[in-house]
């Protein structure tokens, strides 16, 4: 992780030097982590504290609907955004970045994200002020925003739900309950915090 991490920081800074070179200081420089997770209602069963020789009775939901939550998440501010979709393709990336450009002009934005097929589509179209910031293939651990789902995970692994209405109500909820104190206290790595102190 360490090797990683040392590979890691210099992206960020060369590009970080790239924009001031190009920009100056004209514009402020955003750096957010996306990925996206599906959530399902099949209960998993979770460690319990139990007298000894008691075995841990649990009722387990097997049926397994689930939909997708798309988060972004910026490490050194602690904004983050959240949207819930019964699928996810590079179509709806593209409408997400749509949206998102114009809001924040004034910014340009690096996005951490991984080499799956909807962030590397040829039809997807990025706006001048985002910037992709491809991580290594197979390194999901790279990306900080793993850390708020597995969260979100340990938060509802244990529960039964009575649809897919309900297990979005207990994340919408959980969610709405993250903090920019707690984005960052997930997310802020010490090596992407150094790389944007520039």
């Amino acid at each position: 992780m360490k090797y990683l991490n040392s590979t890691c920081s210099p992206r960020i800074k060369g590009l970080i030097g790239e924009i001031r070179g190009k920009w100056g200081d004209r514009r402020n420089i955003a750096y957010w982590c996306q990925d996206e997770a599906r959530l399902g209602f099949r209960t998993e069963p979770g460690q319990k504290i139990t007298l000894k020789g008691v075995k841990p009775q649990q009722t387990l939901q097997w049926h397994y609907d689930f939909y997708y939550i798309y988060g972004w998440v910026e490490p050194f501010g602690g904004r983050s955004l959240f949207d819930e979709f019964s699928y996810f393709n590079s179509s709806l990336l593209g409408l997400y970045l749509e949206e998102l450009a114009p809001k924040h002009q004034d910014e340009i934005h690096i996005i951490q994200l991984d080499n799956a097929p909807c962030h590397t589509a040829n039809k997807l179209v990025v706006p001048e002020n985002v910037i992709w910031l491809f991580q290594l293939t197979y390194c999901p651990e790279l990306n900080p925003v793993e850390r708020v789902w597995q969260y979100l995970k340990r938060q509802i692994k244990t529960l039964r739900f009575n649809g897919l209405e309900d297990l979005r109500n207990q994340v919408a909820d959980c969610l709405n309950n993250l903090s920019k104190d707690i984005i960052t206290s997930f997310t802020g790595w010490q090596h992407i915090l150094d790389a944007l102190s520039l």
